[in-house]
């Protein structure tokens, strides 16, 4: 189903040339008489100057939708309740999104009622298609809202749309004067979560939720090239990162069970040149055997020692990649 049209404004208002009956929606296109949403003023004007349908006239067209599939009668049933849809989409303008989003959100609740509507359940459409509008309108700013999603089971969602209005209320009759405080007071949780049925906690993560704002977690560059301080400065656990964690646990593991699993595989002069050469040396470089002492002891010269070391350790080096 289309709703917009695409042709100019000026035609749209040429066709709609006051209609002040039903009659002149079944003679012309009844899409043509609304503009385009863009226009907004234009549009809400637009849609308060469509005629209403009577009783009669709103169950016979939902009776040929229901029982032929006839787009033109859900047609009908949409255009005369346009209005309904701004009446609705004002009562949301202090969220903050532009009214032209909340009232086509609202439209795609109207189109949703309009399908699904049963004229002989004896009640106008008018008080059915209301749900509908507001639980479309209700998605679109809980996914708009805010970058992160502020409610999602259906305690929040109610404390949500519930909660300002509320809270406006309790200190307007606040007979203490103390309005200026903006947080709720114990008594005022309390009376909130027993209206609204929901847990004191709760309301107190909610109006949390709502008091604050976004806050980008990387640093921003502003117009003066310089970095605004950002939450991923004292958040960032770099202990814990993955990448490090892996580092260390596989540095622990070489210098650990990897260094022995290495010693072992080199034959036993070899093996002790590298322990006194190395691992028998302290922090003060203290302790251990100069290459002229590991000769004098072997009866080779320096230079030899120093091969053989060499060889160790090309040997040891070896077996921990095979092992890494």
């Amino acid at each position: 189903m289309k709703l917009w049209p695409t042709g100019p404004l000026e035609v749209a208002m040429n066709n709609l040339a006051s209609p002040s009956s039903t009659a002149d929606l079944t003679v012309r296109n009844p899409w043509a008489l609304v503009p385009p949403i863009g226009n907004i003023e234009a549009y809400i004007s637009a849609v308060h100057r469509l005629p209403l349908l009577t009783q009669q006239e709103e169950t016979d067209f939902a009776r040929r939708l229901r029982d032929h599939g006839d787009l033109e009668a859900a047609g009908r049933l949409v255009l005369s309740h346009l209005r309904l849809v701004v009446s609705v989409s004002r009562q949301y303008l202090g969220y903050g999104l532009p009214q032209g989003d909340l009232i086509q959100e609202g439209n795609v609740g109207l189109m949703k009622a309009v399908k699904r509507f049963d004229p002989e359940q004896g009640v106008r459409l008018v008080s059915y298609a209301l749900h509908w509008i507001r639980a479309e309108i209700h998605e679109y700013i809980l996914k708009n809202w805010r970058m992160v999603k502020v409610a999602t089971t259906k305690a929040q969602r109610k404390l949500f749309f519930n909660l300002r209005s509320m809270k406006q209320g309790m200190k307007a009759a606040a007979a203490d004067g103390d309005t200026h405080r903006g947080t709720l007071s114990p008594s005022e949780v309390d009376s909130m979560a027993q209206r609204l049925n929901v847990k004191h906690e709760e309301v107190r993560e909610m109006e949390t939720r709502m008091s604050g704002g976004d806050v980008a977690l990387e640093p921003q560059t502003s117009d003066d090239g310089e970095e605004s301080y950002a939450p991923i400065a004292y958040l960032a656990d770099e202990s814990n990162e993955p990448t490090r964690v892996l580092e260390a646990r596989h540095r622990d593991e070489l210098t650990g069970d990897g260094i022995g699993r290495a010693l072992d595989a080199l034959d036993a002069r070899s093996r002790r040149i590298v322990e006194e050469r190395w691992l028998k040396v302290n922090d003060d470089s203290s302790g251990g055997m100069t290459l002229h002492e590991l000769a004098g002891e072997y009866g080779v010269s320096a230079e030899r020692i120093r091969q053989i070391e060499v060889a160790a350790m090309k040997k040891m080096r070896g077996a921990l990649e095979a092992r890494g």
